[in-house]
């Protein structure tokens, strides 16, 4: 029985059933080639069947001759299609007469007779009349109704319209030109987007190597400003700059390690104020950096050193003996000085005047030596935030103001001053948002509120942030 099973199976079932069911697809084939049904993509198609057909047995010379047959028929379809001024199905049909290997001579001809029949049916002087008013009042592209959307779709019907070539080529040198303009202005994303464009409508324009070639060169040197930048200490232009690049080419490899490097010049400079326990400035640092680069290990470092810093000033500040703190208040009082003659006020940190003087202030807040060296420098403490400011130098305008409140700025004035500063971080934040930075910009909208929690404007754009957030899941 069980030979005979054997048997039903190897002879029966794996030999004629394919026979069988070859025979059924092609009868299915050549009903649908009857009927004019030759390509779909439930499967029911003529050239669907017949593939399916030859898939089973390779070696049947019948689903070819089939799908030689469907190729034929797709050529008389679409002349057909073509008699009946049904453009969109003649194009679909010669299609599919491509992709069989129909005879290329058949399928140019009917082809040719397409082109020429849109063509009259569009009337392509009036689409060539437009197409020059477009350019003539500066509409290049962006519209349907711009100058090149409208070149090309006559060139698509007549490709060898000699109006709308040199019309194509003269308003591409023109939106070509207009990318040179933005690169001078530094516009580099504006004259990417104009040069992609150019690019698509002819690949060849006799403008495009040079236009490109320069796009090129500013972008090396801004990679190079931006690493002069970060190398002389300007951590801020540097992320600027690199941000810059980012907006242009999301994927910079360049760019994407220059911000980790900004991170790590960051967090040593929070190292830095942590030693001097400048806790304040510090924590801003501190901030930044895990804005750039959140994930970073020189970032994760520099946050527990500023946390051990603040451990052992809270340990060892109360506990030094009265004159042991008077020595020491006298030391920094004339580093203060010292200092101060050499106009180093506020910076470089950790040096600079002020930074002895908040570090006496830490030791012996009431010392009256202390309050008056405070005083002398409060002047300067203003002029540091103001020009800080208006640099867009933030972190550091942030210290400039953590320096007026140390150094006994009244109360109203710093609040006003407060209230400026966070309205900047806001605006900062904005910008990072709109760059699909979300987590720069939620680390913009902390240091507003940080900064003055009554910002105006905080409420919605945190809404806007929480918006953008969710979208972005």
């Amino acid at each position: 029985m069980l030979v005979l099973m054997l048997v039903v199976r190897l002879f029966v079932v794996d030999r004629l059933w394919p026979e069988t069911r070859g025979q059924t697809l092609l009868d299915q084939a050549g009903i649908a080639l009857a009927e004019g049904r030759l390509d779909a993509d439930d499967g029911s198609g003529a050239r669907q069947l017949y593939e399916a057909a030859q898939a089973l047995d390779p070696d049947d010379a019948r689903p070819r001759a089939g799908l030689s047959r469907v190729s034929d028929a797709a050529v008389m379809q679409a002349r057909a299609a073509l008699d009946a001024r049904q453009f969109e199905a003649a194009h679909r049909a010669l299609q599919l007469a491509r992709e069989l290997a129909a005879p290329r001579d058949a399928v140019d001809a009917v082809a040719d007779a397409l082109r020429e029949r849109e063509a009259a049916d569009a009337g392509l002087d009036t689409l060539l009349a437009q197409a020059q008013a477009a350019q003539a009042r500066g509409a290049l592209d962006g519209a349907a109704t711009s100058a090149l959307p409208l070149y090309r779709r006559i060139l698509v019907l007549d490709p060898t319209n000699a109006d709308a070539l040199r019309g194509r080529d003269e308003t591409l040198a023109t939106l070509l030109e207009q990318a040179r303009a933005a690169l001078r202005t530094g516009d580099l994303r504006g004259a990417g987007d104009l040069i992609a464009a150019a690019r698509a409508y002819d690949s060849g324009h006799v403008d495009l190597p040079d236009t490109d070639a320069r796009l090129t060169e500013e972008l090396d040197a801004l990679r190079r400003r931006a690493a002069a930048s970060l190398a002389a200490g300007r951590i801020e232009r540097s992320v600027a700059e690199w941000r810059t690049l980012l907006a242009f080419d999301p994927d910079d490899p360049a760019a994407q390690r220059g911000l980790a490097d900004a991170a790590a010049a960051y967090a040593q400079r929070a190292e830095r104020h942590a030693r001097d326990f400048n806790f304040a400035d510090a924590d801003a640092q501190l901030r930044e950096a895990k804005a750039l680069a959140p994930d970073s290990e020189s970032v994760r470092t520099a946050a527990d050193n500023v946390e051990r810093s603040r451990a052992r000033h809270a340990q060892l500040g109360p506990r030094l003996p009265a004159g042991e703190r008077r020595r020491r208040i006298a030391t920094l009082l004339q580093e203060a000085a010292a200092a101060e003659a050499r106009g180093d006020l506020l910076t470089p940190p950790g040096e600079s005047a002020y930074d002895r003087i908040r570090a006496a202030r830490l030791l012996a807040p009431d010392d009256a030596a202390v309050a008056r060296a405070s005083a002398r420098l409060l002047p300067s403490a203003r002029q540091c935030f103001d020009a800080e400011l208006r640099a867009n130098s933030l972190a550091r305008a942030r210290g400039c103001l953590d320096a007026r409140g140390a150094l006994g700025e009244d109360a109203a004035t710093l609040r006003d001053a407060r209230r400026r500063l966070a309205q900047r971080w806001l605006a900062i934040g904005d910008e990072r948002l709109g760059a699909g930075n979300l987590a720069g910009a939620d680390a913009a909208l902390g240091l507003a509120r940080e900064i003055d929690p009554g910002v105006p404007g905080h409420a919605e754009f945190a809404r806007r942030l929480r918006t953008a957030s969710l979208s972005g899941k």
